[in-house]
């Protein structure tokens, strides 16, 4: 290694601007493009790396903490469907565990589940949550506005299954094609991202108690009708 010159800073420069000493080796700009890219290139290829051992590992039975299903985790030996569910509920809201510690705390699991527990995770932390599963539309609930969006509806379309769903809910997604005369390609889309839970009914209306006939004036009693009318002027 080539030993530092002893000079200052100072009287470097004005050696170097007299051409007692040579200038120091340039970088070009594009020495400087080629070597972000090459660096980028460097950390494209450890991710897929990575992203490839941990295909590999899921596939030999190990368990990606950050990303595994609810069936994933129910195949290590005494997980229960609660921790299952609590996992993969807070995976959805973007909450990653870095290590062991944070799943035994977590979970509250004894030293030896842990322990046999240890040599089928991998615990990889991710730069972005996983992403949220939308929940399926409910055809015959759902608001014309969503129906739209998320089923990319046509206007003519959209007003058809409203009315349809008002004659009689949508069964299922064969009836739906059926009533809607709609192409196989989109009902094919539609696979896995509708539902048809009947309509929510309306709780009855309270009904108030009949209000009591209101009562008129009392009316003089009347003659009864066996006794004989008496005529003008006479006596009674």
């Amino acid at each position: 290694m080539a030993r530092r010159h002893w000079l200052d800073p100072l009287a470097r420069r004005l050696l170097i601007a007299s051409g007692h000493l040579p200038a120091p080796a340039e970088r070009s700009w594009h020495q400087d493009v080629q070597d972000a890219a090459a660096r980028q290139a460097a950390h494209e290829a450890a991710v897929e790396q990575e992203l490839e051992a941990l295909k590999r590992a899921q596939a030999s039975g190990l368990v990606d903490v950050n990303r595994a299903t609810a069936s994933d985790w129910r195949e290590l030996p005494g997980c229960t469907a609660e921790q299952a569910d609590l996992l993969v509920r807070l995976q959805a809201q973007g909450v990653q565990l870095s290590g062991p510690d944070d799943l035994q705390r977590l979970l509250r699991l004894d030293p030896p589940t842990l322990r046999e527990w240890l040599p089928r995770l991998v615990f990889h932390w991710y730069g972005t949550p996983a992403p949220l599963p939308l929940a399926p539309v409910a055809i015959n609930r759902a608001g014309a506005a969503e129906l739209q969006e998320r089923l990319a509806l046509s206007g003519e379309r959209l007003q058809r299954m409203q009315r349809e769903r008002t004659r009689w809910p949508f069964r299922d997604l064969a009836d739906l094609q059926q009533r809607l005369q709609l192409p196989a390609p989109l009902v094919e889309t539609w696979i896995g991202r509708v539902s048809f839970e009947l309509p929510e009914i309306p709780p009855p209306a309270p009904t108030r108690p009949p209000k009591p006939a209101e009562r008129g004036p009392s009316l003089p009693p009347t003659r009864s009708r066996s006794a004989p009318l008496p005529r003008p002027g006479s006596q009674p």
